[in-house]
């Protein structure tokens, strides 16, 4: 199991390019879901925004948080899954 990078890593240096943004295999691995189910979400439009560059894909990491707390909102709206009546 890879960590997520160290906070002296280039990525999380102040001026950093990539500083705000994570790979999808990182994203993944953070997630515990598979690379193909971020990239079925994608074709699907029901995960969090990305962008390419070139071959890699990248995430916003603030978009990603706030993808995840759009679905716990509609998760309370909708109320629990398989929930008896």
């Amino acid at each position: 199991m890879q960590h997520a990078p160290s906070p002296t890593s280039p990525a999380n240096e102040p001026g950093a390019l990539l500083g705000g943004w994570i790979s999808r295999a990182d994203l993944a691995q953070q997630l515990q879901v598979t690379e193909g189910t971020l990239r079925r979400w994608e074709a699907q439009r029901r995960g969090p925004p990305c962008i390419r560059a070139g071959r890699k894909i990248y995430y916003r990491r603030s978009a990603v948080l706030e993808w995840m707390e759009e679905r716990e909102a509609a998760g309370h709206r909708r109320g629990r899954r398989g929930a008896r009546r």
